[in-house]
């Protein structure tokens, strides 16, 4: 049984007639047939570096991904680790000839034949199927036109109810507009926020998703209005609720017993 040795995506295979094997990515569809023209042996013969006239011919059967393979990388000591996947594509072809004397593949492939069969039985119960889904259509209408009717007014309803605005809730008459109740903000950060133009907690109770990117980049805040929710305790404080930071809280009560005396 004569064999060959062929060169494809840098890679040496040894084949002959009917093997079956995965090769690197080839740029054909399912079903053809490839030639190999880079034949480094054929039997005895062997290529100096290629044998001339030489020509292995091959059916293309598929080309998918293959399993994934994991690629972790990790420094001790240096808190790295680095966890990625990759899937190589892989072509599987079938061999199909090995010529020499510069002959040209005879045998054809033989998946086309099947496909363009499978193609053309499966056309009439499409079309079946479509005329039944075509009646249907046309007797699905005169039943749901009532129901028709009566969705507008619900969907009108519902977009009303989306669109009313929300009431905002009323600041309590007597609570410390001070940003540094604010958990995580000190003196440096209110120099910041007051050259930015931020001076109250009601403002701050007002930001958006927007305004929060917008004064983390302006003042450099590195996500701690997110994270510490600056938001929610700029709300708490207006509707008369404690600081959430002991110390705060600790100054609040003191300046209540200094009110009272």
């Amino acid at each position: 049984m004569t064999f060959a040795v062929i060169k494809t995506g840098g890679k040496q295979y040894k084949v002959a007639a009917n093997d079956v094997l995965k090769i690197e990515k080839l740029d054909a569809e399912a079903g053809t047939i490839v030639t190999f023209d880079q034949v480094l042996m054929v039997g005895d013969t062997v290529g100096a570096p290629l044998v001339e006239g030489a020509l292995v011919a091959a059916e293309l059967l598929e080309t998918r991904k293959q399993k994934t393979v994991i690629i972790l990388k990790k420094n001790r000591r240096h808190n790295y680790r680095r966890r990625n996947g990759h899937r190589q594509l892989l072509s599987t072809v079938r061999i199909t000839e090995i010529l020499t004397g510069g002959a040209k593949p005879t045998i054809k492939a033989a998946g086309v034949a099947t496909k363009t069969d499978a193609v053309t039985e499966a056309k009439p119960a499409k079309a079946k199927a479509e005329t039944k889904t075509a009646e249907a259509k046309t007797a699905a209408p005169k039943a749901a036109a009532p129901k028709a009717k009566a969705e507008p007014k619900a969907e009108a309803a519902t977009e009303a109810k989306a669109a009313a605005p929300k009431k905002a809730a009323k600041p309590a008459a007597d609570f410390n507009d001070d940003i540094k109740l604010i958990g995580g903000v000190g003196p440096a950060l209110e120099k910041k926020l007051n050259a930015a133009g931020v001076t109250s907690l009601t403002q701050i109770a007002a930001w958006k998703k927007a305004d929060i990117a917008k004064f983390d980049e302006e003042l450099d805040l590195r996500g701690r209005a997110e994270r510490d929710e600056w938001v929610a305790q700029a709300k708490d404080l207006v509707a008369g609720k404690p600081p959430r930071a002991k110390v705060d809280q600790e100054a609040v009560a003191d300046k209540a017993e200094d009110k009272t005396k």
